[in-house]
This record gives structure tokens, sequence and C-alpha cells, in this order.
């Protein structure tokens, strides 16, 4: 077992479900707190979004008493109005408070947000030590490498961001030129490591047990970020965690990875949380991609999928579900 300790929040162990905007909403974060996340982060909220009261945002900041505990991304770029909404919103039920510097979407970054912020050092420290004296809670920072190839600055970001009161920092291995594609650079992240002495977590290319012990050995890190490895896969946590216990001990490594029953029932469970949280019409419409990806890879996917986007109603999830049962046995 490896706590990770932020500020005055210690986790049971080291890893982390990442924010993924449109993904890591209430029902899907629980699900991933009960297959092993030690800590879960919020989709990204707005700070406009708070002074204007926007409802949606609202929705986004909810937290259930079982998540804990649980940190709420915020995103913007005045460094006042960032500092005033964590003021705002500090007496709300989230442990840990984190900034997104690390979003590589052009609507957020062509605002001078997200990664865009990486461009702007000055700027982030700003915003940085301006919430982290705003707010009680222990703060974190989502960065990237950098934001392209010839401007690689995680290392100096890392330590402007421990310098001006950040507990961690959460660095993902890529460019903001990358977006996702190529591959994350782990290198960088033992290099921040190495740079501050604020925990250290490693985003970037976990999809599997055999990456999760690959990448603290070669980061040295304190922590692991999982994000798109755990869409439609939840179960990895929990596989992580048997795998690095059966690494310790010097055994043979073997998961058991869950039968398509297992899936098929947590697209059931998955789905009524929605229903219950969303309602059904949004509910269903988000369950879409979420049928998607816990049959990625599985015979027929590609029909499950067409058949999905159609999916209005949780009696037709219902339905689809025993065709997914009924054509794995036919």
């Amino acid at each position: 077992m490896k706590q990770l300790t932020i500020g005055n929040v210690t986790l049971d162990n080291c890893y982390v479900l990442g924010p993924m905007a449109g993904v890591t909403d209430l029902p899907f974060r629980l699900l991933c707190k009960e297959q092993g996340a030690d800590l879960v982060y919020t989709e990204m909220i707005s700070a406009k979004g708070i002074y204007y009261n926007n409802k949606n945002t609202e929705k986004l900041w909810e937290i259930a008493d079982e998540e804990h505990p649980a940190a709420l991304q915020l995103f913007g770029s005045d460094p006042d109005l960032m500092a005033e909404m964590a003021r705002k919103i500090d007496h709300r039920n989230f442990d840990i408070l984190d900034i997104n510097m690390g979003c590589p979407v052009p609507k957020v970054v062509n605002n001078g947000e997200g990664s865009a912020l990486m461009k702007t050092p000055e700027l982030a420290a700003k915003i940085i030590r301006k919430v982290s004296q705003a707010s009680s809670k222990p703060l974190t920072v989502k960065f990237r490498k950098g934001f392209t190839e010839d401007t690689v600055n995680a290392v100096e970001f890392a330590k402007m961001a421990e310098q001006n009161g950040a507990a961690a920092i959460a660095v993902h291995g890529r460019t903001r030129e990358q977006y996702y594609s190529g591959k994350a650079d782990w290198d960088i992240i033992a290099q921040v490591k190495e740079a501050v002495t604020i925990p250290v977590i490693a985003s970037g290319d976990i999809f599997s047990a055999e990456d999760a012990i690959k990448c603290l050995e070669q980061t040295k890190c304190d922590g692991l970020m999982l994000a798109r490895g755990v869409r439609g896969n939840p179960w990895l946590f929990a596989e992580i965690k048997q795998a690095i216990m059966q690494h310790d001990a010097g055994e043979e490594i073997q998961i058991s990875k869950p039968q398509l029953s297992e899936v098929v029932e947590m697209i059931r469970r998955h789905g009524r949380m929605q229903v219950e949280y969303k309602g059904e019409i949004m509910g269903m419409r988000e369950m879409r991609k979420h049928v998607a990806w816990y049959t990625t890879g599985y015979p027929h996917s590609a029909a499950i999928r067409r058949e999905a986007n159609f999916i209005e109603t949780y009696e037709q999830l219902e339905k689809l579900c025993d065709k997914i049962l009924a054509d794995s046995k036919s």
C-alpha cells in the first residue's frame, strides 16, 4: 500500500480518477470509487459559471457522501475571479481544490484557460497563489508537459506551482499540441518528481495494470491518475491494486478481467444511476457513449454502438443489455 498525503488529506492508496468533462459525473465517480479509486475528481467547473450562478454548474459540484475524498476542479484565467469563486465555494463538501491548467480543448485554450496558461507562467503563478490563499482546502494543479514540443516547461511550471501554494501536482506527459495523440512522455514526469518536494501524480497512457507498474517504476511518482483508461473500465482500479500486490510479493501477475455478464450488469446499474441523477432523457443520452466504451473489444461491438446511439429510455437500454447477453451465447 502506498499512501498519498495531499495537504491535510491522506488517501488510503495512490490511485486517482482524473477529471474528464462529460465523463466523471457523480454516477461514474461512485462506480470508480467502488472499484478502488482512492480520490475522485469532478468534471471541470468554470469559475465564470459559478459567478453567473449557472444552473448546469451547480449539478457539476454535487458530491455524494460515499465519494470522499473528492476533489473539485476549477478552471479560469482571471486570478481575482478564481480566488473569489474559490472563497465562495469553500464551504461546500469537497476535500481538495484543483486548478485545471492542462485542458487542450480549443474553446478553453482560446479563452486563455486550461493548457493556455502554460504559455503565461506568470499569470498561472498569480492564479495559484491567490486561489491557495483564498481556499481552506489543499490545492492541486493539473498541467501538461508544455504547450508545444518547442516550449516544454513542465519542470519550471511544477517548481512555480509549489512555490505559490500547490500541495500536489498532476502532470500529463503530453504537450497541448499533441492533444491525446502519440505517446505520453513519462520521462518528463520523472524530471518533475526530482525537481519538487510536493507529491507528483503521473497522468497519461495508463490503460492496464502493466502500464501502472511501468509508470510508477519509471517516474518514481507518488500517485497515478487514471482517465481515458477507465472509460468503460472502472475495474482498472481493482486490477491495478491486485497487480501491484502480486508484483510487490514477487508473484506472477494474474489479473481477473470481468465477465461479459458483469460488464452488462455494470451498464444496467450505471444506467439506473444516470436516470436517478439526471432524469431518463438526459441520463440515457449520456449512457450512449458509456455503452460504446463498456463493450469495446467484445463481439458485435460496432453493432452495439450503432444501436446504443438511438437509446432514449431505460427500457431500451435493458433490451440492448439482454440482446448483448443473448448474442454472446449464440
